[in-house]
């Protein structure tokens, strides 16, 4: 993994201090500094040392990769890493991350159920004290030690290495279901194409006798059994949910699914495959295209008679609200899921940008992005959902009452089946869709081939293109459950139990490692070395104390009440709840599976075992163009 720079010495250079030593090493600092090494064990002074040797709180000397200075003078360096073509596309990309389809539905949700324009403040609390903070804190440790989500541990604490792995398949999982749902706008998309939306009417091969269009000319009467043509469309047509009788009985594969599902996964491929020099660039298209959609249907959405009942119940503050406990929960778990911390995702793009990259300033702006993205997708929602209300001639929240995927394939699918020039509507809707679930799927995949080509690059660094065709070929075979005519049911699983808890127990313990065990001062003069400013007292207390707890707060939250689930008619048996924990359990699993194979590998009394996995095994190395070439 090193090749030889131009720079050379005779052995007549070799001189007494000079930088070339024969029988010693030459060692980059992490400070821009070259130090010299005798007996490859001796640590000479370092990062933030003046005149203070370079050893762990603990008493053990971080082991140091060196590079040799050889007889001939020659100087070794590592292979530069890939970094960002421009500073714009890892902007785009982090974005186009944050931003998903969670935005859309999730948020808007969220917040009228909670409060309304009240919701806002514990939001907005729990985003600075927890969210923003998490965020800032992956960003920098993957751009201070350039590694995936894997190996970055070796430099930070080696014993939780095996966050790392539960990281990938927590990606793994979320990839299973996730790009079904992509699947479904796909077939609304091409199903667009048409004159006359599908969804319109009670005349297709999939309608039942309780299909009614009250949109119709004609006087019709909604009666408690009444269906509306786009549940049916939804229910019959796409999921046909009708033809399994729950978790227990799927039934068969949907050709129609599959053959979109795997377009979707074709496109990721070809997108992500050659790395972020390729899916930089394809981000310009999935990062902004859903912008220019949400204003074209924010500006329709407001011309619509009724839209101003929507927007005053998605607003009107409910100030009773804040003293329910679990409102704050929600907020604390809407901006985490948000903005994203724990999938390996920041820590991999982060580990591409140059070192001097100020992602400070990263961090702020794509987590404001974010989160006003969330609140300008509540209007977008609900000037719709007052649009329905006024047609039916119903309150707000009986039109409303629908949640997740069902509030843009059922409600929001119907709106705008009824708006004049419904069918250019709905083709770019239904695009918005596909392209922001695009490039949170390069994101999370990104994660996994990151990590695992850091950890394993002698096998796979030459092989990217091979790897990444079989990582998308594991995530379309693994999703070939949420295929079949209940996949939605299997999506719902997941969705509540696969990743929620599991991600947030690894961000915790992630938060304490860094924290707790590198040490937050040794943090602070990490991200001092890269931006040339430390960190202040607000950023210190959130990452050792604050975020912590959050995370903690949320999680024992959710465990001490699980949700009970239900989607539908179907109300899910008290197994799958089981089923669930055991999926969460699946990947989290590997942190103490890997806590105890690292104690039982090292040497030593139990306590010098502990001591030395708690030590980081390797320096961080800065790139070659970053070096002031001075040995010290």
């Amino acid at each position: 993994e090193t090749e030889p720079l131009t720079y050379k010495k005779d052995v007549s250079d070799c001189n007494e201090g000079d930088d070339c030593k024969e029988n010693r090493l030459l060692l980059r600092n992490p400070k821009s500094a070259l130090r010299l090494v005798e007996d490859g064990n001796k640590v000479h002074p370092s990062q933030g040392a003046k005149g203070e040797a370079a050893q762990i709180s603990n008493g053990y000397s971080g082991v140091q990769s060196s590079v040799p200075c050889n007889g001939m003078g020659e100087l070794m360096e590592l292979e530069d890493r890939e970094t960002w073509s421009k500073k714009i596309d890892f902007l785009l990309s982090v974005i186009g991350y944050a931003v998903d389809l969670g935005n859309v539905w999730r948020f808007p949700y969220i917040c009228y159920q909670n409060g309304g324009g009240a919701f806002l403040i514990p939001y907005t609390i729990m985003a600075i004290f927890g969210g923003i903070p998490l965020f800032y804190m992956e960003l920098a440790l993957g751009q201070y030690h350039r590694n995936g989500c894997i190996s970055i541990w070796r430099k930070i604490c080696p014993i939780f290495k095996g966050i790392g792995f539960a990281i990938c398949i927590i990606d793994l999982y979320v990839a299973s279901y996730y790009n079904t749902i992509m699947a479904w706008a796909f077939y609304y998309l091409v199903s667009s194409f048409t004159a006359e939306l599908p969804w319109t009417s009670c005349t297709n091969a999939w309608n039942t006798g309780n299909c009614t269009n009250y949109f119709s000319k004609d006087n019709v009467s909604w009666s408690l059994h009444s269906i509306s043509p786009a549940e049916e469309f939804y229910t019959r047509q796409v999921l046909q949910v009708h033809r399994s009788n729950g978790l227990d009985d799927l039934g068969g594969i949907s050709w129609q699914l599959t053959l979109c599902l795997l377009l979707i996964f074709t496109i990721v491929y070809f997108s992500i495959w050659k790395g972020v020099k390729t899916s930089g660039k394809v981000v310009w298209v999935t990062a902004t295209f859903p912008y220019i959609i949400l204003f074209i249907l924010l500006v329709r959405g407001a011309t619509l008679p009724g839209a101003w009942r929507g927007v005053l119940y998605y607003l009107k503050p409910d100030w009773q609200k804040l003293l329910a406990t679990e409102v704050w929960v929600d907020a604390a778990a809407q901006i985490f899921f948000s903005l994203g911390p724990g999938f390996g995702v920041l820590l991999a793009y982060a580990s591409y940008n140059k070192f001097h990259n100020n992602c400070y300033q990263d961090a702020l702006v794509t987590s404001t992005v974010n989160c006003v993205t969330s609140f300008v997708s509540g209007f977008v929602i609900f000037t719709v959902l007052g649009y329905m209300a006024e047609m039916r001639n119903e309150d707000v929240s009986e039109v409303a009452k629908d949640a997740g995927p069902s509030l843009l394939f059922i409600t929001y699918a119907e709106a705008i089946a009824n708006m004049p020039a419904s069918t250019f509507f709905a083709i770019i809707f239904f695009l918005m869709l596909l392209t922001l679930g695009l490039d949170s799927t390069f994101a999370g995949l990104e994660g996994v081939i990151t990590g695992v080509l850091d950890e394993f690059p002698h096998v796979w660094s030459k092989r990217r293109e091979l790897f990444v065709l079989g990582l998308t070929i594991v995530c379309f075979l693994g999703s070939l459950a949420t295929l079949t005519f209940g996949g939605a049911y299997v999506v719902k699983l997941f969705e509540e139990y696969a990743t929620g808890p599991a991600v947030l127990t690894v961000v915790f313990l992630e938060a304490v490692a860094v924290a707790w065990f590198y040490g937050i001062s040794q943090f602070c003069n990490d991200v001092k070395e890269m931006l040339g400013f430390t960190p202040g007292w607000y950023w210190r207390v959130c990452w050792v104390a604050i975020s912590p707890i959050f995370l903690l707060f949320v999680t024992c939250s959710f465990l001490s009440n699980p949700p009970e689930l239900r989607l539908f008619d179907y109300s899910y048996p008290y197994w799958t709840t089981v089923v669930g924990y055991c999926i969460g359990t699946s990947s989290i699993i590997c942190i103490p599976i890997y806590m105890v194979y690292r104690l039982i590998i090292t040497p030593g009394t139990l306590k010098e075992r502990i001591l030395k996995s708690i030590t980081p095994e390797t320096a961080t190395e800065i790139p070659f163009g970053d070096i002031h070439m001075n040995a010290v």
